[in-house]
């Protein structure tokens, strides 16, 4: 509770332009939303609560803990508690939500009499209430209250209409395929959604998300499925293939465009012993596209990481002169200026 009323005064004047603090800010609502939700307490300091977290979400000014709202029925805890926090906010909601504009108005509960209304089994009433011109947020909610209904069809069809310029598609494949898997339907969840709806911030986490999700289907076919599915990034899949033990798969993909060096030595270092075979490739691997000028602000040490990363797997296997020759050619090849041939010039001789 002390955190919530604190965290937004004492971060308004940090600078959050990257987004890493409101989305760590965001996380942490979740969390704390679920203890205050589920702890046991009485009525009557719940309602203390409520009030006190009502009034840091309206003097919320960034805003940081706006999120807050989206959890206000699960906080509510009982259906009769949250009832009433529906009726409280309700005139305000509908001047929100009125289509005309000259009777509009912001109101920063809106999600939360939504999330109260939903919270207190009065569907029918999200439905009504939603039936306007309104933001995916809130329409999210009538949705919701479709699948409760029963309507997992028509809440569906719903979310698929809200799609447009200011909708988040992700969020929507995401409804969308859950409402399907809730359904049982796990094969048209995954032909339809399961290949957008779980994307996270690196392609790794997308992989291990989406697997995760659909765990009959084998690693590969969703690997491919994920490539597949966005033409163009074929290499920047190369650390889900490693994670997922599909080394021969990692390093075709890391063949077939710009893959990053370093990310490409790391997977040398790492298994120059386990898997010297793999680490031999990624690593010569790394020292192509090295050649070629790829990677972000490259220096000498990189260099030197790919090198000594391929040199050790290739030591591991009994071909280190075999493995300098191939370097060689590699390095002869490099456009004028010869970085990377000048970095190794002395360790092959040249």
């Amino acid at each position: 509770m002390l955190l919530i009323e604190r965290i937004s005064p004492a971060l308004e004047n940090v600078d959050s332009s990257s987004g890493a603090l409101g989305t760590a800010v965001n996380h942490a609502i979740d969390e704390l939303a679920m203890i205050i939700s589920t702890v046991e307490v009485d009525t009557e300091s719940r309602e203390r609560w409520l009030e006190r977290l009502w009034s840091a979400h309206e003097a919320d000014r960034m805003p940081y803990i706006e999120s807050l709202a989206d959890h206000w029925g699960e906080l509510c805890g009982r259906r009769e508690l949250a009832s009433g926090w529906a009726d409280r906010l309700m005139d305000a909601t509908r001047t929100a939500l009125n289509p005309d504009p000259s009777r509009h108005a912001f109101f920063h509960g809106t999600s939360a009499c939504l999330s109260a209304l939903y919270r207190a089994e009065r569907y029918e009433e999200i439905v009504d209430l939603l039936d306007v011109d309104a933001i995916w947020t809130y329409k999210r909610w009538s949705a919701m209250a479709l699948v409760a209904m029963g309507k997992k069809s028509e809440a569906i069809r719903y979310s698929e209409a809200c799609r447009g310029p200011w909708t988040n598609d992700g969020d929507v494949d995401a409804v969308c395929e859950e409402i399907l898997l809730s359904s049982g339907l796990v094969e048209e969840a995954y032909r339809r959604y399961g290949l957008r709806a779980d994307r996270c911030g690196t392609y790794l986490a997308t992989f291990r998300a989406t697997a995760k999700k659909y765990p009959h289907k084998p690693a590969r076919d969703v690997l491919m499925d994920l490539v597949r599915s966005a033409p163009g990034t074929e290499a920047k899949w190369f650390a889900a293939a490693k994670d997922a033990g599909l080394y021969e798969e990692a390093l075709s993909l890391a063949g077939s465009g710009p893959c990053d060096p370093r990310t490409l030595t790391r997977a040398a270092r790492d298994f120059a012993i386990t898997r010297a075979d793999f680490a031999r490739a990624a690593g010569m691997l790394a020292l192509h596209w090295l050649v070629e000028g790829y990677g972000y602000e490259i220096t000498s040490d990189d260099v030197w990481a790919a090198y000594a990363s391929v040199m050790a797997a290739a030591n591991e296997l009994g071909i280190a002169e075999e493995t300098r020759g191939e370097i060689m050619q590699l390095v002869a090849g490099e456009p004028k200026p010869c970085f990377v041939a000048n970095v190794l010039a002395r360790e092959l001789g040249g």
